[in-house]
Parts: C-alpha cells; structure tokens; sequence
C-alpha cells in the first residue's frame, strides 16, 4: 500500500511567551524568556518557585462563565490553540466530510489542580460536596473530546500520555493515521497546565527543576555548564494535517509536509534517559529512515533540550550518534530555554517552531547558553537567532518513562 503524503495546513499555540503563532514566534526570534514567579499558588516553600505560566489568558475572552466553569485549564488551550489551528487552515467542516476529519490531542498529567482542589473538598466537606464535573475536568481524553465536540469532527477521536513526548507521539500518530488511510484530516497536538502545588512539588521531590529563584528568566538554561534543572510550564501547540490531496482539493494554505517519525521507548528506567542515548539515536534514525532524507539534509533540529544534566548530555550523544561528522554543522536550538518545559504540550509548539523556521529562514536561539557544558559541544544557535535558509527540520522529545519520538517537516514541493 502506498502512503499518502501528508501536509500541515494549519497551527494554534499558547504559550508562555505569547498566545497565538504569531505572537510566539516572535518572542522566540528575539529570545524573549516567558519564565517568572509562580503566582497561581503560594510557592514559597518550595524549592523552585518559578513557571512558565500563561499570563496573559483569561478563559471568558473565549468562553461563557459556566463553560469556563466546567472545563479545566489544559482542556480549554487545547480548545483555544484548536481554533487558531483551523482558522488558519482555512477549514470549513460544513464543506469537508466530518467522519473523514479526526482529532488526537494528547497532555502528559491532564488536571491535577482538579485533583488537588476536589480532594480538598471531600476531606473538609464530605463526597457529596466533590463537583459533579470532576471527573470529565480531570480525565486527558477530554481535550481531544472537547475539540471533537467544538468542529464537529467525527473521525478517530484519540489522545497520547507519553510524558514530554506526548504532542510529537500525538502528531506523528496523527501522521500515520492519515498515512493508512483512517482519516483525510486530523487536528493533532498536545495541551498542559499542571503549574500547582502538588505537580511542582513532586518534580522538586525529583530533584528535577531549577532553583534559580532569584533569576527566573535565566533558569532554563539548556546545554549550558550551569544548568541546574529544568522549568515546568503550560500551554498547548495543535496542527492541522492532511492528505496533499485533500488540501490541494480545497486550496488549502500549505505550510510545509511531514515526512518522518519515529518512536522508540529505552526500556531503561522510569525518568533518567538511558545513559548512552541509544533509544533517541534510534527515534531519529527511523524518523529519517521513514522520510527518505540523509542527516546532512536536515537543516535544523529542535532539541528536546530540557536543561537537566542527564538530558542535555544524552540528547548530544544521540545526534552525534546519528549525524556523525555533520553533527557539529547542523544547527540546534532549545526554545524551551525561553518557553520553560510544557510537558505534555512541548512537541507541539516546537513542531510550529521548526514549521516557522522553514518559512521566515530564521533558527530561533538557546537562549541563557552562555557556557557551553564541554559534554555539549554541538552548534546550540547560543542567544541570538540567526538567518539560515531552512529546507527540512527535526524535532525531538524524549518523555519520562523511556519515551523518544522524532518528527521531520520539509519545505513542500510538488
């Protein structure tokens, strides 16, 4: 069976450096960090204190007051990032097949806040008092829901729980679920928003964010010799995809096509990255493999780039290991260092990152890499962005759990 191409017509993010693709990627190109003090809990005795919160995001500029009500935070991104997506896809559900039209929204914790909130009712209040929306508020399929029940797309109605890699497995399964033949569009992506006390407080009990408090917008600093852990945050990165066919049919706008994933799992240990990086050397060869291009062909890879010790070092080990020689020409970025880490939602808005990249020529910068770790020798486009001329990108997310995946777009050419 021959595959079908695949292309990206159309994209919505929220993030902590801006609501909406243009907004965002302006931030990015001039390294603009969205870190700062957690201000929706007290955070003072915590270890880290700082997020990449969405600030500017008031849920009734989107929504009435009882919907807003009954949809948690990370449901309503993906519904608000869903929305800029299709708008900008020029997708019209009343002029397309809708049982031909799929969504696969995944997020890597879902509601915790509603969690924290409805148990804190029950152990002062009793059950009776637990909201009779908590469980559709806290449950991760009800992103993919929501947005299903908003466009009226009635093809596969799914959702991914990968950890960090989640948006890219989310992507790369909607790619392949066009691919085979399941659906002609699919509205993909991953939404977090899991910026609370019990959420914070767990990864400070792994020893896994930064404590530098005092300097939140230099907290995330990927690659960097003093890197001290990495910065949770929120928001949602959602794509359209669809057949070339299709897209072409409706004179859609073509942004660029995806040509590869791969995915692959360490089988290693429940949050270090294997120690050689073996299973992201291999979710890069498939994803290459799969796209029929040779490393020296890729022009940019965004990396999953956390700003943790282990992970920046094993990341570097698993592109030289794919790129060999080339590996110290291809330029790589983090925006992670700008955007802190969305989890769930990370592969999305760094799939729209090397989308954009392609189309302006402009890699956007690591920024805070002021002292390259010397296990980090590689081109990290340290601080300021920089104008190449953008032919095909990677992007890579490696997730707790042992989870890789790999995505790469190319500039679309008949």
């Amino acid at each position: 069976m021959e595959k079908r191409r695949v292309v990206v017509t159309g994209m919505g993010v929220i993030s902590p450096v801006g609501i909406g693709v243009e907004k965002f990627w302006a931030s990015l190109l001039e390294g603009k960090s969205g870190i700062g003090p957690i201000t929706r809990f007290d955070a003072a005795a915590f270890d880290s204190r700082i997020a990449g919160q969405v600030n500017d995001y008031d849920p009734l500029d989107y929504f009435s007051s009882k919907h807003a009500r009954h949809l948690a935070r990370f449901v309503q991104f993906a519904s608000v990032a869903s929305r800029e997506a299709v708008s900008k896809a020029q997708l019209d559900m009343k002029a397309v097949d809708a049982n031909r039209v799929g969504v696969l929204i995944g997020s890597g914790i879902g509601s915790i806040g509603t969690l924290e909130k409805e148990y804190s009712k029950y152990l002062e209040k009793g059950p009776k008092r637990i909201a009779p929306h908590f469980i559709p508020r806290i449950i991760i399929n009800e992103a993919a829901g929501q947005v299903s029940i908003e466009t009226g797309a009635k093809g596969p109605a799914t959702c991914v729980a990968t950890a960090c890699s989640t948006a890219t497995n989310a992507i790369g399964d909607a790619f392949r679920c066009i691919q085979y033949g399941d659906a002609d569009v699919m509205i993909a992506g991953g939404t977090e928003s899991a910026t609370t006390a019990l959420a914070v407080g767990g990864f400070c009990a792994l020893k896994a964010l930064s404590k530098r408090n005092d300097e939140p917008q230099k907290a995330s600093r990927p690659f960097d010799v003093n890197r001290d852990g990495f910065v949770m945050a929120e928001g949602a990165g959602v794509v359209i995809l669809e057949t070339l066919e299709h897209a072409k049919q409706r004179k859609a706008p073509i942004l660029a096509e995806l040509v590869g994933y791969g995915r692959t799992s360490d089988a290693y240990h429940i949050t270090a990255p294997e120690s050689t990086g073996e299973g992201a050397s291999r979710a890069m060869s498939l994803a290459l493999q799969d796209s029929g291009l040779q490393p020296q062909d890729i022009s940019y890879i965004n990396a999953h780039g956390t700003s943790t010790k282990l992970n920046d070092k094993v990341e570097t080990m698993a592109i030289k290991s794919v790129f060999k020689d080339y590996a110290s020409k291809v330029p790589i970025s983090s925006i992670k260092s700008m955007t802190g880490h969305l989890l769930g939602a990370a592969g999305g808005i760094e799939f729209a990152a090397c989308v954009l990249a392609m189309r302006d020529s402009m890699i956007p910068p690591t920024i805070n890499c002021d002292n390259p770790d010397p296990d980090c020798d590689l081109d990290y486009v340290p601080n300021v962005a920089r104008k190449v001329e953008v032919a095909s990108a990677m992007s890579n997310s490696l997730g707790f759990g042992g989870h890789n995946a790999s995505v790469i777009v190319k500039k679309f050419q008949e």
